[in-house]
């Protein structure tokens, strides 16, 4: 793909997705004259790609602050909210300044959360760097920190400007972080859109290949998936939902590693405790339910996790955002395309759809 594409979103506002390659320049086109500082956030690690962007965005007359965080999980605390709160003031930003993140889905919705709540909001454009932040976690309008308690706990929902979706980011990406992000594409492809999975399946060289039309068909498949399913449930009071499939295990997963686990590959994992979640309740066909573990383990994801680890995980999803009145609720497949709401689930048969991961 070598041209421009832009995908139009919508939540509390509408907003672009522009996906391409080369699109280093979209960024200070879209911030837009009335903005003067830019406070850029991004992971220690990306120093060289920031100090880049943020010359490009000084050649538009435009004062950067530079905000580098923890890589990771890390950055999505108290404290670098509260560093960035006091950055913004000692600088002067007003209303009409903005934030820029670049990196990935950590940096996102912390750099959403920070412009979210300064001076009840400010302008935030996203430039996500990683597969899983491109296609899930700069999408949405979702921004939040973690606390000790779990994973998102603290956040809102914010729109931002626009998001800028660079495929050349992903050139030099490690292996394991395009997989991660992979799952996320795999999920769109089983609760709306099955041609992403014939996708991956028919040359999974080429599907995984980040120069590659495919790679880049299946990347604008699941940010089309997510942009229709937000648009339609901004707030999360129904539809949007069924984003979470696999992700009430998976952010369990990540509570009990302390968030040292990838989320896509924790994401993986409970995608499969759902499909088998889903067959023990009579919903699923095996053909479905097995389909997960080929294409996710194809993917080089992760479909299995140590039965040991059941009991801790359990007191994790009960703090799950779905929850209702103590309720586990969770997002299960009665086909491909299918998702629905499945609830008042015993742990019985948790800890059987548990087993069947285990082994």
């Amino acid at each position: 793909m070598s041209d421009l594409k832009v995908l139009k979103a919508s939540g509390l506002s509408s907003y672009e997705v522009r996906l391409g390659r080369g699109l280093v320049d979209e960024v200070a086109p879209i911030l837009g004259s009335l903005v003067r500082k830019v406070l850029l956030v991004y992971p220690e690690p990306l120093e060289a790609s920031a100090s880049y962007l943020a010359d490009r965005l000084r050649e538009s007359n435009l004062e950067i602050w530079q905000f580098p965080v923890a890589d990771g999980e890390d950055a999505k605390t108290d404290r670098w909210l509260s560093i960035a709160w006091s950055s913004l003031g000692q600088a002067g930003f007003s209303r009409s300044d903005a934030v820029v993140s670049l990196g990935g889905g950590s940096v996102t919705d912390l750099a959403g959360f920070i412009a979210s709540t300064w001076l009840r909001g400010i302008a935030v454009v996203h430039v996500p760097t990683t597969l899983l932040a491109m296609v899930d976690a700069a999408i949405g309008g979702k921004t939040g920190i973690n606390t000790l308690e779990g994973k998102n706990l603290v956040g809102s929902f914010y729109d931002p400007r626009a998001i800028i979706v660079d495929l050349d980011a992903l050139e030099s990406l490690p292996k394991i972080e395009l997989a991660s992000g992979f799952a996320e594409i795999v999920k769109c492809g089983f609760i709306a859109d099955p041609t992403i999975l014939q996708l991956i399946q028919e040359d999974i060289q080429e599907a995984t290949n980040p120069a590659s039309e495919r790679f880049a068909s299946l990347v604008e498949k699941a940010i089309a998936v997510k942009i229709k399913v937000v648009g339609q449930d901004f707030k999360e009071s129904s539809l949007r939902e069924i984003l979470n499939y696999g992700h009430t295990l998976g952010h369990s997963i990540e509570l009990a590693e302390h968030f040292k686990i990838r989320h896509g590959h924790a994401v993986s994992i409970g995608m499969v405790f759902a499909a088998e979640l889903a067959r023990l309740s009579g919903k699923l066909s095996d053909d479905v339910a097995d389909l997960h573990r080929t294409v996710l383990s194809s993917l080089g994801l992760p479909v299995s996790y140590p039965i040991d680890r059941w009991n801790a995980l359990y007191k994790g999803m009960q703090i799950d955002k779905k929850s209702r009145a103590g309720i586990l609720r969770f997002i299960v497949l009665e086909d491909l395309a299918r998702p629905v709401v499945l609830e008042a689930v015993t742990e019985e048969i948790l800890f059987q759809a548990f087993q069947e991961l285990a082994s």
